[in-house]
């Protein structure tokens, strides 16, 4: 079957979240663009680009926040339609980092038609609506491009409670952090690009929707929240730290990872987005405690990753906390 014996991974020079601008040169390309009030606005800008949050919010009455949120990427997976789930899995999760519920989303998609078969982007494209319909959101429509590489991915609407939101800029000294999905899938990912080997754990924790735990979190009066996917568990806390006025203790042995992973990082097989996370965040993070493997494991670049919560929900392992802000905004132990 030609989805079958074509490696998708082959066609991009990265894969997944990992093949994002490192956060540091995105940054210094956007500083310019906050600040700026349009025209007689419908609503009132809740979150945007300030603290670099999982989503922009729009107050659109009393009642109801519209989130709104963009991710796509060349392929994590060589099966197209694996990669069209976790495309969606991951575009969606944005919203839920917010407290949101999707409602409808358009495709996004690049294609190198002379290259691949349509047959290939016909599957990338089911996926990403049967992970649409598990979300109970719309898929309709899109746009697509001739790309020299394949990529994507969605634009996703979703609407929440403007007072329930979770943010990356309300964290509070004294609030533990739970983590709910385990770490580890960049340097799987990246050990399937280079070798071919397909990990099933992978693929299923990058196909599980954050929507239980956004829930859960809501439930918990969780005010604060991001997901863990491209920049790496460091990348993302350092953030929420820094936009929260606080550090982050990080209890490393209290880290959950993917079967295989630590074998993964063994081997070499390091994407050049984690290292380019752990550049970034280094200054920032206090890592005199544990080794380099250590480090580079909270830095891996995740695709469709899971939330961190300043606070605690079922089934999510408590690995740090909040504290008052000190030397670093982040402190592994």
């Amino acid at each position: 079957m030609e989805a079958m014996s074509t490696r998708l991974t082959q066609y991009a020079h990265g894969g997944g979240c990992a093949c994002k601008i490192p956060p540091g040169e995105l940054e210094d390309v956007v500083r310019g663009l906050t600040g700026r009030t349009p025209t007689d606005p419908v609503g009132e800008l809740l979150v945007g680009l300030d603290d670099g949050d999982d989503a922009a919010a729009v107050r659109i009455d009393g009642d109801t926040a519209l989130i709104a949120t963009t991710d796509f990427f060349t392929p994590v997976v060589d099966d197209p339609y694996d990669w069209g789930r976790i495309a969606a899995a991951n575009a969606l999760s944005d919203v839920y980092a917010m407290g949101g519920r999707p409602v409808v989303a358009v495709n996004l998609l690049g294609w190198p038609r002379d290259v691949l078969p349509f047959e290939l982007a016909a599957e990338t494209l089911r996926g990403g609506m049967d992970v649409c319909g598990e979300a109970g959101c719309h898929l309709a429509g899109g746009h697509s491009v001739d790309d020299p590489e394949p990529k994507y991915g969605l634009a996703v609407t979703g609407i929440a409670d403007p007072n329930r939101l979770l943010r990356n800029d309300t964290g509070a000294p004294g609030l533990p952090l739970s983590l709910t999905k385990p770490l580890g899938i960049g340097v799987l990912n990246s050990r399937h690009k280079n070798t071919g080997e397909r990990f099933e754990q992978a693929i299923a924790v990058m196909t599980t929707l954050n929507a239980a735990a956004s829930a859960a979190a809501l439930r918990a009066g969780v005010e604060c929240a991001t997901d863990v996917t491209g920049f790496g568990l460091l990348g993302h806390l350092h953030k929420l730290a820094r936009a929260s006025g606080v550090t982050a203790v990080i209890d490393s042995a209290a880290v959950p990872y993917l079967d295989g992973a630590r074998d993964a990082l063994r081997d070499g097989f390091v994407s050049g987005g984690t290292r380019r996370n752990l550049d970034w965040v280094a200054p920032h993070v206090d890592l005199s405690a544990i080794g380099d493997d250590d480090a580079l494991l909270l830095a891996d670049a995740q695709t469709s990753g899971g939330l961190l919560i300043a606070g605690e929900i079922p089934g999510a392992p408590v690995v740090g906390e909040l504290i008052p802000r000190g030397r670093h905004t982040i402190v592994v132990r």
